[in-house]
């Protein structure tokens, strides 16, 4: 599972964390806006074929290095699929040096208390010893608003699966997305710092996580949470931001990296040329990697 060079690189490596995870319910969207309309497919596996495609033809890419990547995170059917003979995630580590994380979350349970919790994760067990060269996981849920007793049943079901993940030999990405729309945006986050802050101190040496949060109203808000011993790194979500938004906003953040999707893809199509593509998807990848230093 994670080795010395990986861990060193997610601990100090100078980039960001591209999120290739778009699942089931988010594929259709993503393919969308690639240029790829739902009368192009007719089934999910014509589906998920299409968005294999988009994913391979970015990790491939010329600027999809640990220059500027240090890590990706997959879809679990991902896992599965190959590029150029190897399995995609030996190959991003094998190729690129990129470092390969999984996303493990099985969804949003329906609103309570201002929140989605995660729907349970049946055979997470089994899920993790079969993530070959795989260094952590990711795992979401969703604050829409500042209700504290909401923002704590998330951080304790978030840190319950992180430590199955620590278990097993791997890094888990917690992350509690709080809602960019929310009324209550900047309450939320100041409630969710002090139980994530709470949290780690339940976590013994060697027991260390990642957080992947929304950029806050606040610059610096997260500063405390990078430095406790517990937190490999905080990376942020893009939440919804454009790739300007999130990249201005970012960078007021000085111990936050990126952790985007639909801003690493954004403007990117499939009917583009190599050139084209590349020359965008570079764009993007510089975009947010000036951001995250």
């Amino acid at each position: 599972m994670a080795n010395a060079d990986q861990r060193e690189q997610m601990t100090k490596g100078a980039g960001f964390i591209a999120a290739l995870d778009q699942s089931g319910g988010s594929t259709p969207k993503a393919l969308a806006l690639y240029g790829v309309d739902a009368s192009d497919y007719n089934s999910e596996e014509e589906m998920f074929a299409e968005v294999q495609n988009m994913r391979a033809r970015i990790i491939l890419a010329d600027d999809f290095t640990n220059a500027k990547v240090i890590a990706a995170i997959l879809f679990e059917r991902t896992l599965g699929e190959s590029i150029d003979g190897k399995s995609v995630a030996d190959y991003l580590w094998s190729e690129k040096n990129v470092v390969p994380f999984l996303k493990i979350d099985k969804g949003l349970e329906n609103e309570a208390n201002g929140v989605q919790l995660m729907k349970p994760i049946p055979g997470l067990a089994g899920t993790l010893a079969k993530a070959t060269g795989v260094f952590g996981t990711k795992e979401r849920s969703v604050i829409n608003e500042a209700n504290a007793e909401g923002i704590a049943a998330v951080v304790a079901q978030q840190f319950d699966v992180a430590r199955e993940v620590v278990a097993a030999g791997m890094v888990p990405i917690v992350e509690p997305e709080v809602n960019i729309h929310s009324a209550t945006k900047s309450e939320a986050e100041a409630i969710l710092k002090a139980e994530i802050l709470k949290n780690l101190d339940t976590l013994d040496e060697g027991q260390d996580i990642m957080l992947k949060l929304t950029i806050p109203n606040e610059a610096n808000l997260y500063d405390a949470l990078a430095d406790h011993p517990r937190v490999m790194r905080v990376v942020a979500l893009s939440g919804g931001y454009s790739t300007e938004q999130a990249c201005d906003l970012l960078s007021q953040n000085g111990k936050m990296i990126a952790s985007f999707s639909r801003a690493l893809t954004e403007g990117l199509s499939k009917q583009m040329s190599d050139a084209e593509f590349n020359t965008a998807l570079g764009s993007n990848i510089d975009k947010i990697y000036q951001a995250s230093i």
